[in-house]
């Protein structure tokens, strides 16, 4: 099989009734479906056509949450407010320069630790060697 190819899933019942998602098979036909969502708990319907596209695209698990939860997490994340709050900075003394400088991790000792000047410098550097 070639590299990046995909084979074509296929929706096929099992006996307990739910949709099975696997390779070969015959399809089966889809229909509209009740779900919980897991944000806000309300019940959406899960549309033969989301079910055919979620099929097309490889996706074997239902969505979790209705549209209206998945737009405002979508949004949420796309304006950067996933973020936990302002980020930790540490004091370090270049290992190159001497100069005082901070970083965002908490250095463990056993490796140098350089200013951002000092840091551009030797990837700049590194990246001509190639």
């Amino acid at each position: 099989m070639l590299k990046g190819s995909r084979i074509p899933r296929y929706t096929t019942a099992s006996r307990s009734g739910q949709n099975n998602h696997f390779q070969g098979g015959p399809p089966v036909a889809l229909s509209d479906r009740t779900l919980t969502c897991a944000d806000c708990e309300a019940e959406f319907i899960f549309t033969t056509g989301e079910q055919e596209f979620f099929n097309s695209r490889g996706f074997t698990n239902d969505p979790k949450r209705c549209q209206a939860c998945r737009s405002s997490r979508r949004a949420e994340m796309r304006s950067g407010n996933y973020d936990s709050g302002p980020r930790e900075m540490h004091s370090v003394v270049c290992a190159q320069c001497g100069n005082e400088a901070t970083v965002p991790f908490r250095p463990r000792g056993d490796r140098p630790v350089y200013c951002s000047d000092c840091f551009s410098k030797m990837r700049t550097e590194s990246s001509s060697n190639y």
